[in-house]
């Protein structure tokens, strides 16, 4: 696949989604790019702002198969990977939703950390272990999770171990304007069905999307002087007097791989550093833990601290572009 082929693709899943979703097309960018990069997705949000429906809609216009599991106190690990059953002769492997492209993990901090880390393994390897056997997850592979910030009773926070398994942590947010409120019901009235979902056609096939994500990966290219931005961000973070525990180096990975697949979606084959300024908070502000003062004063926070970080280091201007 050549780049202008790729641009061509990405355009029609943006503009697909966007025929369903209400939303900036930033964001959609950005869960694309996530995507490409083999990531997952956390999104922290209230309820009704449309994360289910984006879900289901990306993953239909990827053409991928989606799982939705709604988490809740007495969801087991069983429920999520799959078990051994019992199938009148003999015992059988049973799994569990798991199995498909695009995972809807709903409301994930309402079950406890047993059950939440039963994704761990599928979120980094790929895989899932059934009592002793090991099973490969279908590609593409990647979780879309959903947390609401508001209503913290009878919720479990997540462990850092999980949420540095998340490439990005995003909010949908509220639109930003009345004329795209009021959009949002012109649509509704336009829908025949309440899952306007069930109409929506593939804009690229799997294997499509399977060729976009392999272009990213081997046709991308990025300069040293970009790789040595994206480490002075992250060294810098754990240095921030606020700052308990920096970001982790899998939030430089995280940033150099969502800034290649967001170079190409913007049609070019080389890193910039604002690919790399555009994901900064996404990628790394759950993967700082504030000090303790500061977390219960909420005086700074995390978005505070990259902000500040990103706005000190000097971007290259010397760079290579190929």
């Amino acid at each position: 696949m050549d780049q202008e082929q790729f641009k061509v693709f990405s355009d029609r899943i943006v503009g697909t989604t966007a025929a369903y979703f209400v939303g900036e097309p930033t964001l959609l960018k950005k869960l694309l790019a996530a995507t490409l990069s083999d990531g997952h997705i956390l999104f922290e949000d209230n309820p009704g702002l449309g994360k289910t429906l984006l879900a289901k809609v990306f993953s239909k216009v990827t053409g991928c198969n989606w799982g939705r599991i709604q988490f809740t106190p007495d969801l087991m690990p069983a429920d999520i990977i799959g078990t051994r059953v019992w199938k009148g002769t003999e015992f059988a492997i049973e799994k569990g939703p798991i199995f498909t492209n695009v995972l809807l993990a709903d409301e994930i901090n309402r079950s406890p950390p047993k059950t939440q880390s039963a994704l761990l393994e599928a979120m980094e390897e790929k895989q899932v272990t059934i009592e002793g056997t090991t099973y490969k997850l279908n590609r593409p592979f990647f979780v879309i999770a959903t947390e609401n910030p508001i209503e913290l009773e009878g919720t479990f926070p997540l462990p850092e171990a999980q949420l540095d398994r998340f490439l990005l942590k995003m909010s949908t947010g509220y639109v930003k304007s009345l004329e795209l409120e009021s959009e949002i019901l012109r649509r509704r009235l336009k829908w025949t069905l309440d899952d306007p979902t069930e109409k929506v056609e593939p804009a690229v096939s799997q294997n499509d999307f399977l060729e976009m994500q392999n272009h990213v990966e081997s046709s991308v290219y990025v300069d040293d002087q970009i790789l040595q931005y994206i480490s002075q961000i992250v060294r810098a973070t754990r240095e921030h007097s606020a700052v308990e525990v920096g970001s982790s180096p899998r939030g430089g990975l995280s940033l150099l791989k969502v800034a290649k697949a967001h170079a190409a979606i913007e049609g070019r084959d080389f890193v910039t550093p604002d690919d790399v300024k555009t994901f900064t908070r996404e990628a790394l502000c759950h993967r700082i833990i504030m000090r303790m003062e500061y977390e219960i004063e909420g005086t700074v926070t995390a978005a505070d601290v990259v902000n500040s970080v990103v706005s000190k280091i000097e971007p290259p201007k010397d760079f290579m572009k190929k």
